[in-house]
């Protein structure tokens, strides 16, 4: 096999074809630097944060394909994956996986002692991930701690503290992690009935659509809660009011359980941390401005 070829199948099974999942861990990371930093961070620590969560990602896929290898060709939407279909062997994918922890490590090294134990608890949880779906009946929620841990990560490098608005934000991120997830289950919902796999999609059986709509329900809440707390202006409000509108419109899109459509409303919630985002990055704006 040519290396263009090689690194072709290494790209898919990184993912790098299919951002979203970069976007959904990128997002909160972003919200905890510029609350921690009040507006304006440190650009070093926030290009430190954007290239590792992209290496992080990236290896936490190629994990999960190492991991589900004996599934993957089960799934629909997975049987053409690398490492099911033996273009990438499983030696390739622990080195890769290795290889790319590694990268994101050496990145982490030049922060504060407390952002790199952080960075060990959030490695663990990451390569730990992938098997937790085989006992555990709401993996999503395992998934919702280990993609809400650049937030604590965010303000250890940006202050070296964790204050209380750390945990307030990663319940909220948690909750809104099962949201998009549940509805990533759901698409593939009748294959993981069949293997076995345990889902948050499953486990909420027919009130799934409801759960879904009360965990991203409660994330408003708890991001209004950390508005207050931080004394954020109006733009912050008048984002999380769009992103409300946003999963108003999930819920037109997941009522059905049609799994394209279900699929369509996880990828839409890119634009709701988007929206937070851009709330809290033009409330600072608008602060320091007048």
């Amino acid at each position: 096999m040519i290396i263009t070829e090689r690194l072709e199948h290494y790209e898919k099974l990184m993912r790098l074809d299919k951002p979203i999942g970069i976007l959904l861990l990128l997002w909160p990371t972003l919200w905890g630097l510029w609350l921690a930093a009040g507006g304006m961070p440190n650009w070093t620590i926030v290009w430190i944060f954007v290239l590792g969560t992209v290496l992080m990602r990236s290896a936490g896929c190629v994990i999960n394909d190492y991991a589900d290898r004996n599934i993957d060709l089960y799934v629909e939407r997975t049987k053409d994956r690398p490492i099911a279909t033996g273009m990438v062997s499983t030696k390739e994918a622990l080195l890769l996986a290795a290889g790319l922890s590694l990268c994101a490590f050496l990145l982490i090294l030049s922060l504060n002692r407390l952002t790199i134990v952080l960075s060990i608890c959030a490695l663990f949880l990451a390569a730990s991930y992938p098997f937790i779906k085989r006992f555990f009946v709401i993996p999503q929620a395992y998934l919702g701690i280990a993609f809400s841990f650049g937030i604590p990560m965010a303000f250890a490098a940006q202050t070296d503290e964790l204050p209380i608005i750390v945990w307030l934000l990663m319940t909220a991120n948690l909750l809104w992690v099962i949201a998009y997830d549940t509805e990533y289950a759901m698409v593939d919902k009748t294959d993981d009935l069949k293997i076995g796999i345990k889902t948050s999609a499953i486990t909420f059986g027919r009130f799934d659509v409801a759960g879904i709509i009360l965990c991203h329900i409660i994330f408003i809440g708890i991001m209004v809660g950390v508005g207050l707390i931080q004394k954020l202006g109006v733009a912050y409000y008048v984002g999380l009011g769009t992103a409300l509108g946003l999963i108003m419109y999930q819920y037109h899109l997941i009522h059905d359980r049609e799994p394209a459509r279900c699929f369509k409303a996880f990828l839409h919630n890119n634009w709701v941390g988007a929206t937070v985002f851009t709330g809290i990055v033009l409330n600072y704006i608008i602060k320091i401005t007048f």
